[in-house]
């Protein structure tokens, strides 16, 4: 398996920062998802987060779904 490349991490860190900023726990992200129509569940939003390995589009609706409308990106 390819090591996690710089983007993927970045990725990850920018998803992991913004929870941490709103005090979203996992289980909760879960909940805001199916809230907005994506289902997830706990074991794979933490092992994608973990990995970086995710898609855009979950990026997206992870932001979205922490109604995230600024994003900083330094």
């Amino acid at each position: 398996m390819p090591d996690q490349t710089d983007w993927e991490a970045k990725a990850a860190n920018i998803l992991k920062a913004e929870l941490k900023r709103k005090g979203v726990t996992y289980a909760q992200l879960v909940e805001k998802l199916e809230a907005i129509g994506i289902s997830e569940k706990e074991v794979n939003v933490r092992n994608k987060l973990s990995r970086g390995k995710f898609s855009a589009s979950f990026m997206l609706a992870c932001l979205s779904a922490l109604q995230t409308v600024t994003l900083h990106l330094d």
